[in-house]
C-alpha cells in the first residue's frame, strides 16, 4: 500500500533543503550546509501504512510500545494521532522509524511524545546519517508546528539538535533475563522478601484465574483504583483496559489472586514477540501479607519462561517510589536508569502528576487526588488523561 507521505527534508548536494509538514499541504524551507548526499525524511501514519508492522515484527529493538496494536489503543482511547519519521520512501520496505503521537491538548500544550503511556520507545534507526536527518527533521518541526516540546522515551541515548532546551525526566526501569533455568531464577530472587512470599500464598492456598473476561477486568480494574489512590495518581479510564483487550487479544492476560470468594491482588500482562511486559497492577492494601502479587508475577515468570521468552520487563518506576523499586529489584532484575529527554523552546515541561513537578499546582492536584473516592477518582482519570500523555 502506498504511505501516506506527508512530509519530507530534500538534502539536495551542499546545502539541506528542509520541507516539513505534518499535515498535508504545509511547508516551509531552510538552507543548511551538509557533507552527505541526498536524504530524505518522510513523515508516515503507522496505522494506515502496512509496512510499519512488518518493520516492528523484524526490528530486533521494537517492543510492544511499538506496535500498531498499542498505537491503536492510544488513538482509540485518547484520539492520538501516531506519526512516524523515516528515511524510507514510498514503495519500499522501511528500514528505520521513530514514531510520536500528536497530543493536542489546552490543559498541557501541544506536544510530540514518543510515545504517550508508553514505559519506553526506542528510535528504530540503525545509522548514523539516519539519526542525523531524523534529528534535523524533528528540530524543524518543533518550531514550525509550535509544539511545547518534543519527547523522546528512550532507552539508549538519543539527542536532537542543540538549538532546542532540553529537560530530562528520571525515572527507573528493571527486566529479568529469562535465560537462567526457573530453580536458579527463583533463587535469584531475595530470600526474605520474594522467595518467602512465593510461598507463603501457596500455603495460604490463594486461588488464581488468569484470562481476558469482562469479569476478570472488573475485578482488575476495581484493585488497580484503589491502588493509584494510595499513590494519589488517578486510574486511567475504564476504556483504556477494554481496548487494551481487544486490540492485543491472546497476547494479554489480566491474572487475579483471591482469598476465598474474595480478589485481593491483579496485574496484566501483554506478550511481544520474546518479551512479556508486566503493565499494570493492583492490590487489597488489607491482603498484601498473603503474598498475592509475588503469586501473580511468579506464574507469568514461569509461564514467560515456558513459552521460550528471553526478557520479562517490569517497566518503569517514578523516580520517587522507592518501595516499588525495592519490590522490583527483589526479582533478581537488572535496575538502570531511563530517561525521558524532553526538547523546546522553554525548559518548563513538567506535568502536574510527575515528581519532577514540585509546584503548588502540583501538591494540590495530588492532595485532591488522595482523598477523593474510588468513583470520582475514575471520573477524574477520564477527564484528564487525554491531557497527561
Amino acid at each position: 500500500m502506498t504511505p501516506d507521505v506527508r512530509s519530507e527534508i530534500a538534502i539536495q548536494g551542499r546545502e539541506q533543503r528542509t520541507l516539513m509538514a505534518c499535515a498535508p499541504g504545509v511547508e516551509f524551507t531552510e538552507e543548511r550546509k551538509a557533507d552527505s548526499g541526498p536524504s530524505v525524511v518522510h513523515c508516515i501514519d503507522p496505522l494506515e501504512d502496512r509496512r510499519w508492522e512488518r518493520f516492528v515484527e523484524r526490528h530486533p529493538y521494537a517492543s510492544l510500545f511499538h506496535s500498531s496494536a498499542w498505537l491503536r489503543v492510544l488513538s482509540r482511547t485518547y484520539g492520538y494521532k501516531p506519526i512516524a519519521f523515516t528515511t524510507s520512501p514510498a514503495g519500499s520496505e522501511l528500514e528505520n522509524g521513530v514514531v510520536f503521537c500528536q497530543v493536542e491538548s489546552w490543559l498541557t500544550g501541544r506536544r510530540l511524545v514518543s510515545l504517550p503511556f508508553s514505559d519506553h520507545c526506542e528510535p528504530l534507526v540503525d545509522t548514523e546519517e539516519d539519526l542525523q536527518a531524523i534529528s534535523l527533521a524533528l528540530e524543524k518541526e518543533s518550531g514550525r508546528g509550535r509544539w511545547r516540546y518534543i519527547e523522546m522515551r528512550s532507552l539508549q541515548p538519543f539527542e536532537i539538535a542543540a538549538s532546542l532546551k532540553q529537560t530530562s525526566v528520571p525515572y527507573t526501569f528493571h527486566h529479568l533475563d529469562l535465560g537462567p533455568d526457573i530453580d536458579t531464577l527463583f533463587r535469584n530472587c531475595h530470600k526474605n522478601s520474594t522467595q518467602r512470599k512465593i510461598q507463603r500464598s501457596e500455603r495460604e492456598g490463594l486461588g488464581y484465574r488468569e484470562g481476558s473476561t469482562e469479569e476478570l477486568l472488573s475485578h482488575f480494574y476495581r484493585l488497580h483504583t484503589i491502588t493509584r489512590k494510595r499513590h494519589s495518581r488517578p486510574p486511567q479510564p475504564w476504556k483504556w483496559f477494554v481496548n487494551l483487550m481487544d486490540c492485543f487479544g491472546a497476547t494479554l492476560k489480566i491474572r487475579i489472586a483471591s482469598k476465598g470468594d474474595r480478589p485481593v491482588a491483579a496485574v496484566m500482562t501483554i506478550r511481544h514477540e520474546n518479551t512479556m511486559v508486566y503493565k499494570y497492577g493492583g492490590s487489597d492494601l488489607r491482603f498484601n501479607n498473603l503474598g498475592g502479587m509475588h503469586l501473580l508475577l511468579w506464574k507469568a515468570i514461569r509461564e514467560a519462561k515456558d513459552l521460550g521468552l528471553y526478557w520479562f520487563d517490569f517497566g518503569r518506576t517514578d523516580a520517587d517510589q522507592q518501595g516499588l523499586i525495592t519490590f522490583k529489584k527483589r526479582w533478581g532484575t537488572t535496575q538502570s536508569e531511563l530517561i525521558y529527554s524532553r526538547y523546546g523552546p522553554s525548559g518548563n515541561v513538567a506535568h502536574i502528576f510527575e515528581p519532577s513537578a514540585a509546584n503548588w499546582k502540583s501538591k494540590l492536584a495530588q492532595y485532591v487526588v488522595g482523598h477523593v473516592p474510588p468513583g470520582a477518582l475514575s471520573i477524574a482519570g477520564r477527564v484528564l488523561y487525554r491531557h497527561l500523555g
